[in-house]
């Protein structure tokens, strides 16, 4: 319509000659400009795709930047406190009073303050007064007092037999009561998380209310774990605000790790010399040990209160133990059995600050040879094992099937003390069948914690032959007795650390390797885990026994760099 109307305006003005030109270049002129239009458009409707898809970019990748997925191999039974979640590690969702550092010593959680009384046997804990369990109501000294009575009375992992009372004074101070004093307190409760008295019931542990840095999303069992950053956390929030764990096997995750479905794994030994484009392995010191426990009495037909078979006539004998133990090249050990990633291992404690130095021995096979020959033990048939009084130094090392760490790591073993002439036979079995034997067998064992009172378990007397794989070896004696009760029952942390020190060798004696030797000590194992590039997992605290939790203990300063 337009081009007849510049038409008819041409022939008003001009002859029809210059109207022909005249329209020409008004057409040509309006056409031009109808092209750059179109094409003007085009060029801002293309930049606005551009920008929508670099703004869709953008919160992708923020909302990348804000989550994290982390494959572990062990799964929680609970995530109830009082029934053993946390124990010995941070337990994420709820708080605790006091808590570990980077440096093992302690720092306050929702304790503010604490104070002992001259008599060792009160406690008392001043709370922070703006914590709030994710529901919104604040966390009280009475929630303090609920959570260890319901602690006591289900006997779980903590061991609280030494707690008489606990008491809420007022909202803010709770004071505790002990049967006699125990140095080992602080420990106990650095791993107690919080729970709430007004939301306990019978599916909290598959629910969870708490107040620390991380809030419950859901739980799948045998799948994954979803937590939030809890955005009203009275401390740092994380960074991080969703986090997915997900539970499999270490090749599983090897493999997830290959397809780039995960961004931080745990892996083995055996697999963790392998380089994974877009990740980083990160190698974590512990005190996850493994090592021999080797019965120090005869098998003279005795047998536990449930009937199993008590000691054997080779490890019964301190020679040898102790040759085993200087012959052991721990380093080699720890190259041959896994790929380097291990420390030589001589204490259930190494690196701890209740640990004694001393314990440390060298290897040094020329003197475990002549431990054997002084005691009168001969290879007189020259078969390549020694003998004395008709008993063959050979005997058995159970390890739990499927567990290729301590097969690899007992085999090595094996192949070592064979140049001194003992012979080891490795045996893979069920934990009910190792159950039965470990009394009168050698038993590939893993220890390790932040808590002293492990030594407790492993050494002290009453606890020789029980169930619970502390002192199958049977070992008894009056005197460390005495070492482990004086730092159990110290005053000062300065104290207990002596006796615990003492307890391990006090210059004569003692539960190490130079002293007594009912334990082995082989290897401190390293853990081991592949890490998306990018993902900085912070300053990671000495770990305990376990790989899958302790990793998950600094989750909340964990972040995207």
């Amino acid at each position: 319509m337009q081009k007849f109307q510049d038409l008819y305006f041409c022939n008003n003005l001009i002859d029809k000659r210059d109207n022909c030109y005249h329209y020409k270049y008004i057409f040509i002129f309006r056409f031009y400009w109808m092209v750059i239009i179109v094409m003007a458009i085009g060029v801002f409707s293309g930049c606005s795709s551009r920008q929508r898809e670099a703004s869709k970019e953008t919160v992708y990748g923020k909302m990348q930047q804000e989550q994290v997925v982390v494959a572990i191999s062990t799964e929680p039974s609970t995530l109830d406190p009082c029934q053993g979640w946390g124990h010995g590690n941070m337990p994420l969702i709820q708080s605790t009073l006091i808590k570990y550092n980077d440096e093992m010593s302690f720092e306050y959680d929702l304790a503010v303050n604490y104070s002992l009384d001259e008599t060792g046997l009160v406690w008392t804990f001043k709370l922070r007064d703006d914590a709030k369990f994710t529901d919104g109501e604040a966390v009280t000294a009475e929630d303090v007092a609920f959570t260890f009575e319901t602690a006591k009375a289900a006997q779980a992992s903590i061991d609280l037999t030494f707690l008489e009372k606990v008491e809420a004074i007022n909202d803010t101070t709770v004071t505790f009561l002990l049967s006699k004093p125990t140095s080992v307190f602080l420990n106990t409760i650095a791993s107690v998380g919080i729970i709430p008295a007004h939301a306990y019931g019978a599916d909290y542990g598959m629910n969870p209310i708490g107040s620390g840095p991380w809030k419950f999303v859901q739980w799948n069992p045998q799948e994954q774990l979803i937590l939030e950053a809890n955005e009203d956390y009275y401390g740092i929030v994380p960074p991080i605000k969703k986090v997915t764990i997900v539970f499999m096997t270490e090749e599983a995750a090897f493999a997830a790790v290959q397809a780039g479905q995960v961004d931080v794994a745990l892996t083995a030994a055996t697999l963790a010399n392998k380089t994974i484009q877009g990740y980083h392995l990160e190698r974590v010191t512990s005190v996850d040990n493994r090592g021999f426990t080797l019965p120090v009495l005869p098998n003279e037909g005795n047998v536990t209160e449930d009937g199993y078979p008590i000691g054997n006539n080779v490890t019964c004998n301190l020679e040898i133990r102790q040759a085993i133990a200087y012959a052991i090249d721990r380093e080699l050990v720890a190259e041959v059995a896994l790929n380097g990633f291990a420390t030589p291992c001589y204490s259930e404690n190494d690196k701890m600050p209740w640990n004694n130095p001393s314990v440390m021995i060298e290897t040094d096979v020329d003197y475990a040879k002549k431990l054997l020959t002084s005691a009168g033990w001969l290879d007189s048939d020259e078969d390549g094992i020694v003998e004395k009084d008709g008993v063959v130094a050979a005997f058995t090392v159970l390890y739990p099937s499927g567990d290729s760490v301590r097969q690899a790591v007992a085999m090595a073993v094996a192949e070592q003390v064979k140049q001194i002439g003992i012979q080891i036979t490795v045996e893979g079995t069920s934990w009910d069948d190792l159950s039965k034997r470990m009394f009168s067998n050698g038993v590939m064992m893993g220890w390790g914690a932040a808590n002293p009172y492990e030594s407790y378990c492993l050494y002290y007397s009453k606890g020789a032959f029980q169930e619970d794989f502390y002192n199958p070896e049977g070992y008894q004696s009056e005197k460390t007795d005495k070492y482990l009760s004086a730092a159990m029952e110290a005053l000062t942390i300065e104290a207990a650390y002596e006796n615990w020190q003492l307890a391990q060798w006090d210059g004569e004696t003692g539960t190490c390797m130079k002293g007594v030797c009912p334990w082995v000590w082989i290897v401190n194992v390293d853990h081991l885990y592949y890490v998306r590039d990018g993902l900085d997992i912070g300053r990671q605290q000495l770990h305990p026994h376990g790989a899958s939790m302790p990793l998950l203990q600094n989750l909340h300063t964990w972040r995207w760099i």
